[in-house]
């Protein structure tokens, strides 16, 4: 990541808009993956009733990554089994952070391929992408500014082409306009609702 977190300040929802054509750089023992981020979504802390770092939950062991300064990598189990990756936005101790959701893969497919067991929809879903990245609990307070797991701001996508949604598989707040993605893009589902 260039070292300017600058890049992560402002507005959540705004930073979740930017990291949109922004790229994932994985380096997890040793092999080379890379995606461009495609969808995302906004968690704005302790506000927010969708954000594991709300108000009525506080800071506990499973968010408090989500309380470091920003540029750090969040990451939580999802069911019990999927990891997810999150960049943190806020200022330390203010517990802002962005879901990545889908990744359109650009380079080490057969890593990602080989780590997925399938050679499809390799970074279509949060879970996905951080077992196609190699991203587990070990890189949670990671800063995403050094290898092995670092955030490279790229073009921002064009804003004609940025759709925005209410959040998928969160039971509060679900309806926030807080997610967003690149229109048509493959790697994004539509949500089940």
């Amino acid at each position: 990541m260039a070292r300017d977190r600058e890049f992560l300040a402002g507005d959540t929802a705004e930073v979740a808009r930017r990291l949109l054509g922004s790229t994932l750089v994985s380096t997890v023992d040793g092999l080379e993956t890379r995606g461009v981020i495609v969808e995302t979504e906004a968690y704005l802390g302790l506000d927010d009733p969708a954000s594991h770092a709300h108000a009525s939950r506080g800071r506990t062991p499973r968010n408090d990554a989500m309380f470091a300064a920003r540029g750090t990598l969040y990451v939580y189990v999802s069911y019990g089994i999927h990891h997810c990756v999150n960049v943190v936005t806020g200022e330390e101790g203010d517990p802002a952070a962005v879901l990545v959701r889908a990744l359109d893969p650009v380079a080490g497919r057969e890593v990602m391929a080989r780590r997925r067991g399938r050679a499809a929809d390799l970074c279509s879903g949060p879970g996905r992408l951080a077992q196609a990245l190699g991203v587990t609990m070990r890189h949670n307070y990671h800063d995403l500014a050094l290898p092995p797991v670092q955030l490279v701001p790229g073009t921002p996508a064009e804003e004609s082409g940025i759709g925005c949604s209410g959040r998928i598989g969160v039971s509060r707040a679900g309806d926030w306009p807080l997610r967003f993605f690149i229109r048509g893009h493959p790697a994004v589902k539509a949500p089940r609702w």
